[in-house]
């Protein structure tokens, strides 16, 4: 049984800016292509689903699920290990511009494994069997472990597209869970460690941790099984999204901040 001493993560950090929109760059003509285009595709995507369309999934709904859970101890493991310095992972608003509407600055931080099918190859390396388990994930487009701090809310949004589902699996829950939960349409749902949470994010949801403790998932995307119009046009849409600005800068972000830590720990 591995130990189940809450993860040593400082409360954080940089909590000086809340969420905007103003601090988010100026949107291209072809990412506005593609928000005008978004609902269109996604409809036609909900019309090819091979599973229901609906915002939150029953437990153990997808069969794969089961294999993160019997697992869960090995992934929080890794994640103790690679969480152990927070200042060492960036917050998401730091990374990817377009998060800084919805996104506390220095609240939510990602440790990213998979990012839209591009592998952080250094974070794989240091969470090897996490990895090695989420290459058995039918249809994988990113990965991460999501960190909230305490007093962390995230306001209500909506996600890319339907052409994916996220998953939640629970790596480190407030012992008050009730303080703790995500709201996807009018249900309010609360993590469990061990226990994955399946949902659709294009439905209109928030995530609130009032608690005194971090909260951690792995958050996992993955391809929606659909019939052959849904595979088509879904994958055509998310192949844009992953050579867009979106995610492109996302990754320049990853990077930056990299040099960033990496020039401050060099002597001067």
């Amino acid at each position: 049984m591995a130990d189940q001493t809450p993860l040593q993560i400082p409360d954080a950090i940089d909590a000086t800016l809340a969420p905007s929109k103003a601090l988010v760059p100026k949107t291209p003509l072809i990412m506005r292509f593609g928000k005008w285009v978004q609902p269109r595709v996604n409809r036609l995507i909900s019309r090819s689903s091979r599973v229901p369309d609906i915002p939150v999934y029953p437990h153990g709904a997808f069969a794969w699920t089961r294999l993160l859970e019997e697992n869960w101890e090995v992934i929080r493991a890794e994640a103790a290990a690679a969480l152990q310095d927070l200042e060492e992972v960036p917050p998401l608003a730091t990374i990817s511009p377009d998060h800084r509407r919805i996104a506390p600055a220095g609240r939510w931080r990602s440790y990213f494994l998979v990012g839209y099918r591009y592998r952080d190859e250094q974070n794989c390396r240091a969470c090897p069997r996490t990895t090695q388990l989420l290459s058995r994930v039918p249809g994988l487009n990113s990965a991460f472990f999501s960190v909230l701090v305490p007093g962390t809310r995230i306001p209500q949004h909506t996600g890319v597209s339907k052409a994916f589902l996220t998953c939640h699996l629970g790596i480190q829950v407030p012992r008050e869970s009730h303080k703790c939960r995500m709201r996807v349409v009018d249900q309010w749902l609360e993590w469990e460690e061990g226990r994955c949470l399946v949902f659709d994010d294009v439905y209109n949801h928030e995530v609130e941790n009032d608690s005194d403790e971090t909260r951690i998932v792995l958050l996992v995307q993955f391809k929606r099984p659909v019939g052959p119009v849904g595979w088509v046009v879904g994958s055509l849409f998310l192949e844009g999204v992953r050579r867009s600005r979106f995610v492109q800068d996302a990754r320049a972000g990853v990077q930056r901040w990299r040099d960033r830590k990496t020039d401050q720990a060099s002597p001067t």
